[in-house]
């Protein structure tokens, strides 16, 4: 009886690691390099063994406002419809990127909303932040963005 509960909570606990979170997942607030100020608030999830990412609120700016700049389509873009009508907030501009092992992910790609530009992308998280590069080719620029809470993002205007 005793091998059966160790058994069991060996089990249980090797469960919970294949099923938890990817540390990327959660809520980043990407943070302009020269300002210091936060340009968006992300969400940041794990479909399948996909790894996309849709901005939450771009604080100044009214959820509504539409992503005008951008191309009717991009190869790849996983929400149907034409991607310039779509809104900047809520939809996945951070698409296609699997798992390259810890903590890190690549092979995907990010679109600007505000410029339409493409950009192959990578994560990497490194310090407790998120290290974000959108790269044309070899010339690439990394971001870091810094965790927030759920709450916080939801309230961030």
């Amino acid at each position: 009886m005793k091998k059966f509960f160790v058994v069991l909570a060996a089990l249980l606990l090797c469960a919970g690691v294949c099923f938890a979170a990817d540390p990327c997942e959660g809520y980043w607030k990407s943070v302009d390099d020269v300002s210091g100020k936060v340009t968006a608030i992300w969400k940041v999830y794990v479909e399948g063994d996909t790894l996309y990412g849709k901005i939450i609120v771009v604080p100044g700016q009214d959820n509504a406002t539409k992503a005008s700049k951008c191309k009717e389509s991009y190869k790849g873009f996983p929400v149907a419809g034409k991607v310039n009508e779509m809104t900047v907030a809520g939809t996945p501009w951070i698409f296609g990127l699997k798992n390259q092992g810890s903590g890190k992910w690549g092979k995907g790609n990010i679109i600007d909303p505000g410029s339409g530009s493409m950009y192959t992308c990578t994560m990497t998280l490194k310090n407790g932040k998120l290290d974000m590069k959108g790269s044309i080719g070899p010339i690439g620029k990394t971001q870091t963005w810094i965790p927030c809470t759920e709450e916080e993002a939801l309230s961030t205007k």
